[in-house]
């Protein structure tokens, strides 16, 4: 089969997809891979064919305050995927309609992938690194006071967005067509139904495989001490009264701790670095996490899979209104606790220290640890897919 991937500028919705590329490769399908060139070597590395969407798109031109309104303003957001589906019309479509793929496989946020493969009747699946998106489930990222109030405001705005894409003949009737999938939309999610807010409200069409993990770069040895490890993810990271509050916390503490800081954070306006801290722009995440004792996260969807993989117990600091949603169900199965109202070091050194001496947090983490590794493997991921095209 010819299958087309669709997906965003960010690792955490790449990751999850190139061990299933890996495995249709592995199975004789040719893979052909829109995305950035930010994501070039680690797709070209899976053996994919690399095609780069950065011409069409806007979002890689938006200054760091345009990214940051991506998740709160959902007029913006709007806007965007409007303009970067037609952009794409013309030469993607021309393209799509020479390669005649069997299937084109979308990111749940690369909404142009759903509306191109609907415009030229190809069968789609959705790839979903985020939770599966229902009326129920969305109640973990419920709005709520100004939230709801600004976004009833914005109806009249995002439907004169949406006219443009009709006027293309893409057949939108809402927003809602865009950013959810009814029941007939056969969708890989990447997490256990265990995981999966509002699991037994999603029909045989929702494929729950578990976190697709690649494998360590590096090995890191153990410490014969606790490591704590600290990350804020890769977008929203430049924290830097966060991290100087982190290395106050644990300076002194009979702990490794490993924080990853990003590419905006200048080390010398940190102050001066304990002996126990390794501090680094970036790291290799599935290597520390094979050897830490406690994850101070964001609560990204891959970063918080990754580490519960491992039976990792969290700490959550998220960042915006999904992060909270991924943070409230990690609450709500005990595997973490939120660390609130920091007005100085001394809370975030004691949140750590509860959740390190705390066993039933682990407990429960390894739970959605054991729900993961008994989910569906990559074979069957591949069948998953397959099936679904053939049932076209």
């Amino acid at each position: 089969m010819k299958i087309v991937f669709f997906n965003i500028p960010a690792h955490g919705h790449t990751n999850p997809t190139l061990g299933v590329v890996k495995e249709l490769i592995k199975n004789n399908h040719d893979i052909y891979y829109y995305s950035y060139e930010t994501m070039r070597e680690k797709i070209e590395s899976s053996g994919a064919h690399f095609i780069p969407c950065d011409k069409f798109d806007s979002q890689t031109k938006l200054s760091n305050e345009d990214k940051e309104k991506i998740a709160k303003d959902l007029v913006f957001s709007t806007n965007l995927i409007v303009d970067m589906t037609l952009r794409l019309d013309d030469e993607i479509l021309k393209e799509m309609q020479e390669l005649k793929p069997d299937v084109i496989i979308a990111d749940s946020m690369a909404f142009w992938g759903k509306l191109i493969a609907k415009k030229l009747n190809i069968p789609f699946i959705s790839s979903t690194t985020t939770f599966a998106f229902n009326k129920y489930s969305a109640r973990v990222m419920k709005q709520e006071g100004p939230g709801l109030f600004q976004l009833i405001k914005s109806i009249p705005q995002i439907n004169k967005s949406l006219n443009r894409l009709r006027e293309k003949g893409y057949e939108v009737k809402s927003m809602l067509d865009i950013i959810a999938n009814d029941e007939n939309t056969s969708t890989i999610v990447y997490t256990s139904k265990y995981f999966q807010p509002y699991s037994e409200t999603f029909n045989d069409n929702f494929a729950f495989v578990g976190p697709v993990l690649r494998e360590s770069i590096e090995k890191i040895e153990k410490a014969g001490i606790p490591t704590v490890y600290i990350s804020l993810g890769t977008v929203n990271n430049n924290n830097k009264d966060f991290y100087q509050k982190c290395i106050k916390a644990l300076k002194d503490e009979n702990l490794r701790v490993i924080m990853s800081v990003g590419e905006d954070i200048d080390f010398e306006k940190l102050g001066e670095i304990p002996n126990n801290f390794i501090v680094k722009k970036h790291v290799d995440q599935i290597a520390v996490l094979e050897i830490t004792d406690v994850f101070v996260t964001h609560c990204g969807m891959n970063s918080v899979s990754e580490a519960l993989y491992y039976g990792i117990p969290l700490i959550l600091f998220p960042q915006t209104t999904e992060q909270k949603g991924v943070a409230n169900r990690v609450k709500e199965l005990g595997a973490g606790k939120f660390l609130e109202k920091i007005k100085t070091s001394e809370d975030i050194k004691n949140t750590i220290l509860e959740v390190l001496n705390d066993k039933s947090i682990g407990e429960n983490a390894k739970k959605i640890s054991d729900s993961f590794k008994t989910c569906g493997n990559l074979s069957e991921i591949v069948k998953f897919i397959e099936n679904k095209v053939k049932g076209n």
